[in-house]
């Protein structure tokens, strides 16, 4: 089964264990590049302290990194939603094995991430 752009996001709430709004702060940090809480929040209409609080959720779900305390990168998708992945499995106690969605999702990632880094 593959996975097309549009359906990224609810895959990586329903595969990947993130909520709707990490998801979507993902999404904006792997296509647009690195970005600030402030943009973050300015493009998602939510707080700045949301954006704060929901960059560093993803550092710790392994799909960020912190560039400064308020400027947050993603990795590559091939290891970002990989690694959100396993930290899901080991939180919800199910043995990690090779996913062909998630494999998926991080193949149709690439693109928009290898693009919004190459401007």
């Amino acid at each position: 089964m593959s996975v097309n752009i549009d359906t990224v996001e609810e895959k990586l709430v329903s595969e990947v264990g993130l909520s709707l709004i990490q998801a979507k702060v993902f999404l904006l940090i792997v296509t647009n590049g690195r970005m600030s809480a402030k943009d973050i929040a300015s493009r998602l209409g939510i707080s700045e302290n949301d954006a704060t609080l929901i960059g560093k959720s993803l550092i710790d779900l392994g799909g960020l990194i912190d560039i400064t305390k308020t400027e947050f990168e993603s990795m590559h998708p091939r290891f970002a939603v990989v690694n959100m992945y396993r930290r899901m499995c080991n939180r919800e106690k199910i043995q990690f094995k090779k996913n062909i969605l998630v494999d998926n999702i991080s193949i149709v990632l690439e693109k928009p991430y290898d693009d919004a880094r190459t401007k």
